[in-house]
Parts: C-alpha cells; sequence; structure tokens
C-alpha cells in the first residue's frame, strides 16, 4: 500500500505559480513511477506530468509542457509539481497517483491522492 497526500493548491491569478507537493507513504516509494492528473468541472481526469522511479525521465501533456516541472525527492518520499504561467483553463483538482509502470494512463495507476483544488483566476 502506497498513501498519498497532496498539498500546495489554492487561487492565484493567471500568468502565476504555484507548487503542488504529494507526500508518500507505506510501501517503497522509490520503485513507484509517479504521476500528476487533473479533473476539470464536468471534465474527465486528464494526464499532465509523469515521471519515473529515480527521477532521470519525464513526460508532459503538450497542454502543459514549458510550463510545469515534475520532479521528486526519493530520500523525502515526495513528488512536485511546480506550474508557472497559469491560464485559467488550468484550473481543476490535480491528483498524484502511484504506478508499478512508467505510464501516462490512468487506468494504470495503482494509488491516489484525495486531490487538491487549483483555481487561476483571470
Amino acid at each position: 500500500q502506497v498513501q498519498l497526500v497532496e498539498s500546495g493548491g489554492g487561487l492565484v491569478q493567471a500568468g502565476g505559480s504555484l507548487r503542488l507537493s504529494c507526500a508518500a507513504s507505506g510501501r517503497i516509494f522509490s520503485s513507484y513511477g509517479m504521476g500528476w492528473f487533473r479533473q476539470a468541472p464536468g471534465a474527465e481526469r486528464e494526464f499532465v506530468a509523469r515521471i519515473n522511479w529515480s527521477g532521470g525521465s519525464t513526460y508532459y501533456a503538450d497542454s502543459v509542457k514549458g510550463r510545469f516541472t515534475i520532479s521528486r525527492d526519493n530520500a523525502k518520499n515526495t513528488v512536485s509539481l511546480q506550474m508557472i504561467s497559469l491560464k485559467p483553463e488550468d484550473t481543476a483538482v490535480y491528483y498524484c497517483a502511484a504506478s508499478r509502470w512508467v505510464t501516462i494512463h490512468s487506468s494504470e495507476y495503482d494509488y491516489w491522492g484525495q486531490g487538491t483544488q487549483v483555481t487561476v483566476s483571470s
């Protein structure tokens, strides 16, 4: 079992920045690929970014590429999502998730956090 708790969400103006964090506990964190997903009201959950177990490989959705950065600290059992140049369309509940694979598909993630709200005002 892996327990995940997100933090760092909030209200920010367009063009602003936020840093989301996800703290993990339980099974060996460093053996899991980690991902961030988001879900806007009335929309399906969508992939945002993922990182492999070592942090040496990252991948982003086209909509956030160049603005978001995913990173992890295996010593602290945390994964972060730095978001800059935020847009109103980034408004969503953001979830971190853990997978035995390095994947962008939500169905392949085994553990999920409860989510944190990010609201970007125009």
